[in-house]
């Protein structure tokens, strides 16, 4: 399965979920590391479009495509078994929870969750502490440029 993600150009070959481990997101608290990545290219722009302020351009991207094992089983987190405010702003502090068990218990490579941003989307969240995590590889990175319109006041 190909997978995809937006980055900074100097982050792009970074899998190791660093940047959410620092920043903290919607599925991981501070201090826990994730590998976030879309189903597809138009999801991965709309991801990044909501974290930025109007009026500011994203630049320096990179579109990185990842490749992840055919043979690793991928854990669905259904919509109707999320928290009722699991697509809240600012994101609830009960999906960093849920994302925070999944990567602390090991037993997963990756879940799918639904994308707060797109309805029928999804993300995959990939463990970078699980033991098959080194079968999980770049196929391809180049230049991304962001369509202006989507970031104008």
């Amino acid at each position: 399965m190909i997978v995809f993600r937006l980055s900074r150009v100097r982050f792009a070959k970074d899998l190791s979920g660093k940047g959410a481990e620092l920043a903290g997101g919607r599925w991981n608290s501070k201090g826990t590391p994730v590998l976030y990545t879309s189903d597809s290219i138009a999801l991965c722009t709309v991801e990044v479009a909501v974290h930025m302020p109007l009026g500011i351009i994203p630049f320096d991207y990179q579109l990185i495509q990842i490749r992840i094992p055919d043979d690793v089983e991928i854990v669905e987190l259904p919509e109707a078994k999320l928290p009722t405010d699991w697509k809240s702003f600012p994101h609830s502090n009960a999906t960093q929870l849920i994302g925070d068990a999944f990567i602390a218990d090991q037993q997963q490579l990756v879940l799918k969750v639904p994308s707060a941003a797109v309805q029928g989307t999804y993300n995959y969240l990939v463990n970078p502490l699980h033991p098959d995590f080194p079968k999980v590889t770049i196929v391809g990175t180049e230049p991304f440029e962001f369509d202006k319109r989507l970031f104008v006041k």
